[in-house]
């Protein structure tokens, strides 16, 4: 069984800076962190893999630090790593990302069994799996809470439809966008970590993808664009008032009225 596991390196704050501009994170100086999702696919992947055997690839997208997150995917127990990583890539929505991803993915061999995080903690979209797998032409599956059954050509999955569990068989080729808690993730280890500190990485650029027309990828391949930027107002006025039950209940019911509440 041949598995790709897509990841993402995601700002390990809420308090991150949006360019004016361009409407996309600074991520420059910020701390970051695997998307915690992408820990779920991770440990799905080893967990297939103990059963069926095989390989595991971790693929991820961004600059040159987002390396960190495939070692961290070595020290849980990840085979191999590629980061796809461009200045053209910059500011890529969804659909540029998935393209971009999709492209990548062509490059770096075939798999059979392609696994991501339902959803990312920067963007909460829940998009780019999906449309991953369109862009590959593959079936997909979304919300998946279990793996009921592996078998030669398919396997058998439970998915959390929020008021109902969905029981489908899907053929490989195939995604599956994994939800949380679906397996505990285990935790990275420091032998591993240590005796893959060197292991290669490799790095696809945009002269190394089938498709290198540059309109598609970045800020120029998104079709959608932020209009506006602006923090949400914050309002800290308080009021403390003291007295007797039967005195704040009428002094209440005037503030109501005359802020039209009642």
């Amino acid at each position: 069984m041949n598995i790709l596991v897509c990841i993402k390196q995601v700002p390990d704050s809420n308090k991150v800076e949006v360019d004016p501009v361009t409407g996309v994170l600074k991520r420059n100086g910020v701390e970051s962190k695997m998307n915690p999702y992408d820990l779920y696919a991770i440990e799905t992947a080893l967990r297939i893999k103990e059963k069926l055997g095989g390989s595991i690839t971790a693929l991820t997208m961004g600059p040159n630090q987002a390396a960190g997150v495939i070692r961290e995917a070595f020290a849980m127990g990840v085979d191999h790593g590629v980061l796809i990583s461009d200045r053209k890539f910059g500011g890529a929505d969804v659909l540029a990302t998935s393209y971009t991803i999709s492209q990548g993915i062509k490059k770096s061999g075939t798999y059979d069994l392609i696994l991501c995080g339902k959803q990312t903690t920067d963007g909460d979209t829940a998009q780019v799996g999906p449309e991953v797998a369109e862009w590959l032409g593959i079936p997909s599956l979304s919300n998946v809470s279990k793996v009921t059954e592996l078998k030669a050509g398919s396997m058998v999955v439970e998915m959390d439809m929020t008021h109902e569990i969905e029981i489908a068989e899907i053929e490989y080729p195939c995604l599956l966008a994994v939800d949380k808690d679906i397996f505990i993730p285990r935790l990275p280890s420091f032998v591993k970590k240590q005796e893959t500190k060197d292991r290669e990485i490799r790095v696809i650029t945009l002269a190394d993808l089938e498709d290198r027309e540059e309109k598609h990828y970045g800020l120029n391949g998104s079709p959608t664009q932020v209009q506006r930027i602006f923090p949400p107002e914050v309002n800290n006025h308080r009021e403390v008032w003291n007295g007797e039950g039967s005195e704040l209940t009428g002094r209440l019911l005037s503030k109501l009225k005359e802020l039209k509440f009642a």
